[in-house]
């Protein structure tokens, strides 16, 4: 099946997803009762919820870039069953008719194992890069929070997602807001992580954001549902208040990495300040 596309000014946007996986909702949604959050993503018998891990290929006409890769092939047998997740991200990518080898960018908001996970894939007994001929992007203080290896979060990060890649080369590491290529930057917005980024696509008077777990899903809309996984739910709240004081004047598409019914939407506050979403239509927004 083809994946959900959008002409987006002069470019051309595709959700790829890597399937779906389950975490538990009380940690999606922290400190946030069951009773509302349950109202907008139901749980199981185990409290746990499904979410996506959508992907964004954007085709420029001169870049073929990915947005985040997913969980990928690499986790432990214990952890897939934990997670019941089934990558698809190869499959779907070739669905939208290209290959890893067409790949020139990829771009991950952090490095937690479910947004980096095809970064690297298992060939045999070896890590290698599933997309030869891209250059990776990532803020350095992610990285070298990442190799800290703190009690906190540790778990969350696979170093063979991303060391072979800062060892050989292909992986830049970034300091800071940068343009990535014509059209396609990236803005630090901290809370989940310390460096955590946000990407931002512009063309033509038009601006997308794949949001990473800024805004991971349609039901976290509300800036003060943030996530117990959030190291600094504080920051998290003000940079949801800094994204929406730019891109809901602006009418800016907003894309969710795990949301999975609806990989993007505009957002829009109404009188009373509360926060709700127009859905996308496929396949062609235009100004």
């Amino acid at each position: 099946m083809a994946p959900p596309t959008l002409s987006f000014g002069d470019f051309e946007l595709a959700i790829l997803s890597d399937g779906t996986y389950l975490l538990d909702g009380g940690a999606m949604f922290g400190v946030v009762p069951k009773v509302l959050w349950e109202k907008k993503l139901p749980a199981d018998g185990l409290n746990r919820v499904t979410l996506g891990l959508n992907s964004l290929l954007v085709r420029t006409g001169d870049h073929n870039a990915l947005i985040e890769t997913g969980i990928g092939n690499k986790l432990p047998e214990k952890q897939q069953q934990i997670y019941s997740n089934r990558p698809q991200l190869l499959d779907n990518l070739s669905a939208a008719k290209i290959s890893p080898d067409d790949i020139d960018v990829v771009i991950n908001t952090h490095l937690h194992f479910d947004h980096c996970g095809w970064n690297t894939m298992r060939r045999g007994d070896s890590i290698v890069t599933t997309f030869p001929n891209a250059t990776y992007y990532v803020q350095r203080g992610e990285w070298e929070h990442a190799r800290e290896q703190h009690e906190r979060d540790r778990v969350s990060y696979l170093t063979d997602n991303y060391d072979p890649l800062v060892a050989s080369g292909q992986m830049r590491l970034l300091d800071g807001d940068s343009e990535i290529v014509p059209g396609i930057s990236v803005r630090v917005f901290p809370g989940h992580t310390r460096h955590h980024q946000v990407v931002v696509i512009t063309t033509n008077g038009q601006t997308a954001c794949y949001t990473g777990d800024l805004l991971p899903t349609t039901a976290h809309l509300q800036p003060t549902w943030v996530l117990a996984y959030d190291l600094f739910p504080l920051d998290s709240i003000a940079s949801r208040h800094r994204y929406y004081s730019e891109s809901l004047p602006e009418r800016w598409l907003t894309v969710f990495t795990h949301d999975a019914s609806i990989p993007w939407a505009f957002v829009q506050r109404d009188a009373k300040g509360k926060y709700s979403f127009e859905p996308a239509a496929q396949n062609v927004i235009r100004p």
